[in-house]
């Protein structure tokens, strides 16, 4: 699992942590560096063909580890292909273009790992998965977003795109020898597509094919919690979206940059990864996104600091680190909790609904359009609208239910550990 995460990440770091401060540094405008987030649409919008992952997949491959290695492998094609451009000033629509489709194949390699994930986990081991799940994307941080910008900065761009391709190919190994457990077809009127003989109507088959991601929204609370989720991402997100910029307006080296937040940055959300992946059990789920919500909200704060101009080596990595370590707590957090959230059957698409809804708080929304607040109000702004936001997210945690309804297997999970209490008295 770790070695997938870390290689669906590979790209993205690469693409929107390397990329804007390389662009950065060749004179791009802040609103042209924001808006690179709207690339990552694919990440959103991957609900759409959710189903079809869950409904289709290869019985002698492993059902999920079909669509892994089949997106990996044409992952692996599409970054060959844009190391063949030759430059990034001539090319940047083709560049684009390619990113895109990076981005949706990382997408669609997400809904498949997340549902074999939630398919290997019990409730009770979910904190310490996604620990893991998000050390693995830190890991892919640090490569991506720290590695291979030293790369770019050293060897050039055709040298660092192959070596992401690599990179994404290397990862599939540990999988090949996985062998993945056989599924139960998800009923057809929640699968997607049914079939009697035949294929239904068109127009019934877009209905059913939809029924899955209706029945969630439908369930109590649900829309309370798909607007926290989208709280809970934007506050930190377009804070960090607007930070590389300002270190290289503070004129750090694309060297500097890559260490502060490629590698140690990154080595740090391996570290709070992890932790949280311990903690969220004992602390419980609630007490949990309140107290790494908060800790979120103090680290977006901090980076007033450099903002005001204040340059000091050490006070940039304390504040830089400090925002990435409280991030990847607070996201382990959130994704365990998404994970309890989605149902056995459907978890493919329960999974990627949510994490659709936190991408759109991560990188389209408010972030997207974070280079035209910096452009208007400056990096202080930003930063001091990202606590805001950040605060009203916790203030949101105390209020959102967790209720049976929207955390079923938890819920079964513990009927079954008093049942055996019960026979155990009996």
């Amino acid at each position: 699992m770790s070695c997938l995460y870390t290689s669906q990440f590979l790209p993205a770091a690469f693409f929107f942590r390397a990329l804007p401060i390389f662009l950065r540094q060749q004179g791009a405008s802040l609103q042209v560096i924001g808006l690179m987030g709207l690339l990552t649409l694919p990440w959103i919008l991957k609900f759409l063909w959710a189903p079809l992952v869950d409904r289709y997949g290869s019985r002698r491959w492993g059902h999920y580890k079909s669509w892994i290695i089949g997106t990996q492998i044409l992952l692996a094609l599409t970054l060959v292909a844009c190391a063949s451009l030759d430059t990034l000033n001539n090319n940047e629509v083709l560049l684009f273009q390619g990113v895109f489709l990076v981005v949706t194949l990382a997408a669609t390699q997400d809904i498949a790992t997340d549902a074999l994930a939630i398919g290997l986990l019990d409730p009770h081991e979910r904190g310490w998965g996604n620990g893991i799940q998000s050390a693995g994307r830190a890991m892919g941080g640090i490569l991506g977003g720290g590695v291979l910008l030293l790369t770019l900065n050293q060897l050039g761009w055709q040298v660092s795109v192959w070596l992401l391709a690599g990179g994404v190919l290397l990862a599939l190994l540990p999988l090949l020898s996985y062998r993945e457990p056989t599924r139960a077809r998800p009923l057809e009127r929640t699968a997607g597509i049914a079939r009697s003989g035949r294929f239904l109507s068109a127009r019934k088959s877009v209905l059913d094919y939809f029924k899955t991601l209706l029945s969630f929204v439908r369930r109590p609370q649900s829309l309370l919690w798909l607007f926290f989720i989208l709280l809970y991402a934007t506050g930190s997100s377009m804070a960090a979206t607007m930070f590389r910029p300002l270190l290289v307006d503070l004129g750090l080296s694309m060297a500097d940059i890559g260490w502060m937040t490629g590698i140690v940055g990154s080595g740090a959300a391996i570290i709070g990864s992890l932790l949280a992946g311990v903690l969220i059990e004992p602390l419980g789920r609630r007490r949990a996104l309140i107290l790494f919500g908060l800790l979120q909200a103090i680290a977006v704060a901090a980076l007033t600091l450099p903002a005001i101009g204040i340059r000091d080596p050490l006070v940039l990595y304390t504040v830089s680190t400090g925002e990435v370590f409280a991030r990847s707590v607070a996201s382990t957090a959130l994704f365990t909790v998404m994970m309890d959230k989605s149902r056995p059957a459907t978890a493919g698409s329960d999974y990627t609904l949510q994490s659709s809804v936190y991408v759109l708080g991560h990188h389209v929304g408010v972030p997207a359009f974070s280079g035209f607040i910096a452009a208007a109000l400056g990096y202080v702004g930003v930063f001091l609208i990202g606590f805001v936001v950040c605060l009203a997210s916790v203030w949101l945690a105390t209020k959102v239910i967790f209720s049976p309804d929207l955390t079923p297997e938890i819920e079964h999970s513990q009927d079954l550990e008093r049942l055996k209490v019960s026979t155990k008295e009996q």
